[in-house]
């Protein structure tokens, strides 16, 4: 059964575009296998306390439908990426 997920990640403020740009693109293909996918880019924005020497970062928060189990392998994917700061995710209830 899938259920409905929501996910904020932070990536590193001290980026140009370009390079956020493409930490962005590689962050959207976590999400190639997952359903009703929704994307909505937040910007950067001022953290509210520092995060790995970082003081902004760039906000994006996906939406989408997954099986419990693909959560943890989502969230390996982005402990192993340094260009994201945080992250965070929730189930939505239905």
């Amino acid at each position: 059964m899938e259920n409905k997920y929501e996910n904020v990640i932070i990536i590193k403020g001290t980026f140009t575009e370009e390079e956020y740009k493409k930490a962005f693109e590689r962050a959207k293909q976590y999400f190639r296998n997952f359903k009703n996918v929704k994307i909505e880019e937040i910007g950067k924005k001022r953290l509210a306390y520092e995060v790995k020497g970082e003081k902004e970062g760039y906000y994006v928060i996906f939406e989408f439908e997954t099986k419990p189990e693909e959560i943890s392998e989502l969230e390996r994917l982005y402990r192993i990426n340094d260009d994201i700061l945080k992250f965070i995710t929730v189930r939505k209830e239905d």
